[in-house]
């Protein structure tokens, strides 16, 4: 796994609780439940940081394991934020033996185009071709 900055380990299991107090508040999952974000994490490939034993960072993956995977949830605490930990968590994922040969990743972001340009992503050179279904206010 990669190496991470002083004072950070990586977690052995993702934190629901420490996981929902971030999402709750994000500009993307605001108001979503308990329940459905410990569902979420049990039907995914995770990684999370941990320092001084509680989360401060997470990332998941939704996939086949053949073809296809959307990444999902990352976070950084506010005040972890600067030292490379969310580097660390793509290069997890990017790196996890049941994500490997895929043809095609995506995700979701409104700002951090910046971060993902880092590790090889684009914008999908087709969006007539992308289509998505939302429910913006099922968590409400």
């Amino acid at each position: 796994m990669t190496k991470l900055p002083l004072g950070f380990s990586w977690a052995e299991t993702s934190d629901p609780v420490a996981t929902h107090a971030y999402l709750v508040r994000s500009y993307w999952a605001k108001g979503i439940p308990l329940e459905t974000v410990a569902k979420s994490i049990a039907n995914s490939i995770c990684v999370a940081i941990a320092c001084d034993h509680a989360q401060v960072a997470f990332a998941r993956v939704v996939s086949d394991k053949a073809t296809f995977a959307y990444l999902a949830d990352v976070y950084v605490l506010e005040e972890h934020r600067g030292v490379g930990l969310s580097h660390a968590l793509l290069a997890a994922l990017r790196g996890h033996p049941d994500l490997q040969g895929l043809r095609r990743w995506a995700l979701f972001t409104q700002d951090a185009q910046g971060l993902y340009r880092q590790h090889g992503w684009s914008q999908y050179p087709h969006p007539e071709r992308m289509m998505t279904k939302d429910d913006a206010g099922v968590y409400l």
